[in-house]
């Protein structure tokens, strides 16, 4: 009974190409969050530029001369940062979209459900790197559970991580899966790229500051690219077993219960 139930899901995770949606996500973020990150610093204030770069610090526990270089990248400005908000702004507004359609793309094989109308998701695809951006900018308190201690911010960071997963889930399908339904993937997707990144802040630095003495300014791009295909395996993962946990009978009458208790 078991083994059969552990073949199916096996099949199921192995239909859905994991590593191969994980590595075109990281790859679309990657040409998005870029740009995004150097449009937002071009001509954002002082004080969202140090937050975002204590925030970016926060996730990968940048250290030494790559948080310099960041830091650095963040603060530009005069003729870098026209040039940089400019040709930022351009290559943002034209890759954010392709990001977002890569993650419905996903979202919607977990699901086995048909490409949304163009139409219908068009202002989907363009609100959720808004939304993402906001949810980075404000990792640094978030993470420090707004002063509250390493604790707190563990649960903070876990629940807002779930909570992202769960209304990305919920907007990228246009609504065409159930909030109860959507939520194991989004308990799994959160809880697991906020361990990731806990193990991220130990890891990566040492390996960013290896790269960057290695192979220069370009080595950081390839930890933080190899970082990212981890963060997205581990997301569409989670995504891919929700679906496969809200399908079985026991979440579905537990699901049920609680459902009724609150009515």
């Amino acid at each position: 009974m078991r083994s059969g139930a552990t073949a199916r899901l096996l099949s199921r995770l192995t239909a859905l190409n994991l590593v191969e949606g994980a590595v075109r996500l990281a790859a679309q973020a990657f040409l998005t969050a870029l740009p995004l990150l150097m449009t937002v610093a071009a001509f954002a204030p002082g004080w969202m530029q140090d937050l975002l770069a204590d925030s970016v610090r926060a996730v990968l526990g940048m250290r030494g001369d790559t948080l310099d270089e960041m830091r650095q990248v963040f603060s530009a400005t005069g003729t870098t940062r026209d040039t940089a908000g400019a040709v930022g702004l351009v290559v943002t507004l034209v890759s954010a979209t392709a990001f977002s359609r890569a993650l419905q793309a996903v979202c919607e094989r977990c699901w086995h459900l048909p490409r949304a109308p163009v139409r219908a998701a068009l202002w989907r695809w363009l609100l959720w790197p808004v939304v993402w951006l906001a949810f980075l900018l404000f990792q640094a308190p978030l993470r420090d559970g707004f002063g509250a201690g390493a604790v707190t911010g563990l649960v903070l960071s876990m629940l807002s991580a779930t909570l992202l997963w769960w209304w990305s889930q919920h907007l990228l399908l246009g609504g065409r899966i159930g909030w109860v339904s959507l939520l194991p993937g989004a308990l799994l997707a959160g809880t697991g790229t906020v361990l990731l990144s806990g193990a991220a802040r130990v890891l990566v630095p040492a390996a960013m500051e290896r790269s960057l003495a290695e192979f220069g300014p370009l080595g950081p791009v390839f930890t933080f690219l190899s970082w990212l295909i981890a963060v997205f395996l581990t997301a569409v993962s989670g995504l891919a077993l929700g679906e496969y946990v809200a399908s079985t009978t026991w979440y579905r009458t537990a699901a049920a219960r609680a459902l009724t208790r609150v009515g």
